[in-house]
């Protein structure tokens, strides 16, 4: 009988060890899922731009010589105007970057987000994280 008087309370702490442990894996989850809901975002973004700017063809180019090959202030500006006319273009955390290829025939575009965190703010110093996408597309002519 005495031994059952000297652990009383242990199920009381167990149980709070216990629940916050789940609180603390439910905020992890929270900022997880932010930062993965913001990339799929992103790549949809830069999956866009990075089309429209394939569709900057220089048609002088292409009309005297059949070459087809990317204008690159063309491309920039049409991956950058869509890019501003998302709903969320106005939250990236640096300039879109638009990178024509040397050989005018894919264009990159990378795009960065700040996500700020919840519960791992504690863990990290500023309280958001940067999170990137990267979408590549080739210049070409379907018939």
């Amino acid at each position: 009988m005495t031994r059952f008087r000297d652990e009383r309370g242990s199920t009381t702490l167990w149980t709070l060890g216990l629940a916050l442990s789940l609180l603390m894996l439910g905020g992890i989850s929270i900022d997880l899922w932010s930062a993965l809901g913001a990339h799929r975002d992103l790549a949809g973004i830069a999956d866009a731009a990075a089309v429209a700017a394939a569709s900057g063809v220089d048609t002088e180019r292409f009309r005297n010589d059949g070459v087809v090959r990317l204008d690159e202030g063309l491309a920039e500006g049409l991956a950058l105007s869509l890019i501003a006319a998302q709903p969320n273009g106005a939250d990236l955390s640096a300039a879109p970057v638009v990178v024509v290829a040397a050989d005018g025939q894919s264009v990159t575009v990378d795009l960065q987000r700040r996500v700020n965190l919840t519960l791992l703010r504690l863990l990290v110093a500023d309280g958001s994280i940067v999170v990137g996408a990267t979408a590549t597309s080739d210049a070409s002519l379907r018939q």
